[in-house]
Formats: C-alpha cells, sequence, structure tokens
C-alpha cells in the first residue's frame, strides 16, 4: 500500500525533508497550521449560514499531514499509518465528485450503505477517529514530563481505536507499543524542542476540536449514531 510520501502528482505529497526544504516549518507546525485553518472555516461558515458545508479537498489536505506522525510512531502504529493515509486518499479521490463532507454521507444515507466496509461514510469515520487519536495522544504526551510515549499513546488507543478494533488488532499493536520511541527520540525525529512540541501540540488540540465536532454532527445530524 502505498503511503502518502510516495503520492503521485494527483494526490497530496510530502517527504520528510521536504518540511525544511520548502521553509515552511516543521510538520507538528504545518499540521497545527492546517487544522487551524480547517477550525476557522467551520468557525466563519456557521456563523454565516447554519447550513454551512465543508469542501472534501482541504480537508484530505489538512488530514494528509498526519501521516507523517502516524510514520514517527513506529510499527505499533504501522496499522493506523496504513488505514488512516488508504481512506484519506480515498476521500480526496472522491472530492471531485462529492465536493463536500456532507454530500458524501448523504449518498450513503440514500442507498443504506453508511456502515458498509467500503462505504466514504464508513472511511469518514475512520479518519476522525485518527484525528482524535493524535489528539488524545499529545493531550496525554503534555500531561506531565514523567509520562512516556508509550503510556501515551497506549491510553489514546485504548480511549479511541481500541472499543472499535478485533481482538488480533488489539493484541497486535499492544505488543508493537514497546517499540515505540522515546519522548526525546520523537521530538528529535520531528525537529522540534519540548518547549515548541508543547506550544505546536496544543495548537493542533484546540484547533481539532471543532473540526472533530463537525464531523461528529453530520453523523448524528442524521440519526446515525457514532458506536461504530
Amino acid at each position: 500500500m502505498d503511503i502518502f510520501s510516495y503520492f503521485t502528482s494527483d494526490k497530496i505529497s510530502f517527504e520528510d525533508d521536504e518540511f525544511e526544504d520548502a521553509g515552511a516549518g516543521t510538520a507538528l507546525s504545518l499540521i497545527a497550521n492546517a487544522f487551524e485553518e480547517l477550525s476557522d472555516l467551520i468557525k466563519k461558515g456557521n456563523k454565516k449560514d447554519a447550513s454551512f458545508e465543508l469542501d472534501l479537498k482541504p480537508f484530505c489536505e489538512a488530514c494528509s499531514l498526519i501521516s507523517v506522525l502516524f510514520g514517527s510512531l513506529g510499527i505499533a502504529f504501522k496499522f493506523a499509518e496504513m488505514e488512516y493515509t488508504s481512506k484519506v486518499n480515498d476521500l480526496l479521490d472522491a472530492a471531485s465528485l462529492y465536493g463536500t463532507l456532507s454530500k458524501v454521507i448523504d449518498c450513503d444515507v440514500k442507498t443504506d450503505t453508511v456502515t458498509s466496509a467500503e462505504s466514504l461514510t464508513r472511511k469518514l469515520r475512520r479518519v476522525r477517529q485518527g484525528l482524535d487519536l493524535i489528539r488524545e495522544l499529545f493531550q496525554n504526551f503534555l500531561a506531565t514530563d514523567d509520562y512516556s510515549l508509550k503510556e501515551a499513546a497506549s491510553s489514546a488507543y485504548k480511549q479511541v481505536c481500541a472499543p472499535y478494533h478485533t481482538w488480533a488488532v488489539r493484541t497486535a499493536v499492544s505488543a508493537g507499543m514497546c517499540a515505540l520511541p522515546t519522548r526525546d527520540q520523537l521530538l528529535l525525529s520531528l525537529n522540534e524542542n519540548d518547549e515548541s512540541a508543547e506550544n505546536e501540540m496544543r495548537r493542533y488540540i484546540k484547533a481539532s476540536l471543532p473540526v472533530i465536532k463537525y464531523i461528529d454532527n453530520l453523523y448524528t445530524s442524521r440519526g446515525i449514531t457514532l458506536d461504530w
């Protein structure tokens, strides 16, 4: 399965060294910037029109950047990187056809395929979980200097993803947690120090919440539960 760093020209392309070469900032700062822009779009859109619809393309472009973080977490989160990347890619491919997130869900509602294995609505749900997983991990990571990355990641996984994964997946993830990098190794791979990482992580935590809430509302407003 291809990952985003190997996207062809019609996909979003990024490699680790491109963050520095482009002079645009670190991976964390780019992620924070992208989600602040999404958050602002949602807030401004809701003020102007209660029926505001978020476009798929900018959403997918922001979400694609998260793949770098999954890759930095090693084998324990390889499952998340592959699943998340594939689903964002599928949503990006659908952007020209559907235009907005809400139209994706409306289409599946009409065909009664919301929870079908290959439905875009299901894929959007999984991407949303990926965003929330990173948000929860960041919160745990910043909770205390004594909180190891393993503890932060294990807690985030149990909170966000474990309830929806099979026993086999949960077991594999648990075993892989032992291979997670240390806090210092993660910061080094992301080209951050304690202070800069905290700033960018807090920016993402704050900016991702309106995005996650917006997606959840797309489901609940159509009578779709969030327990799957």
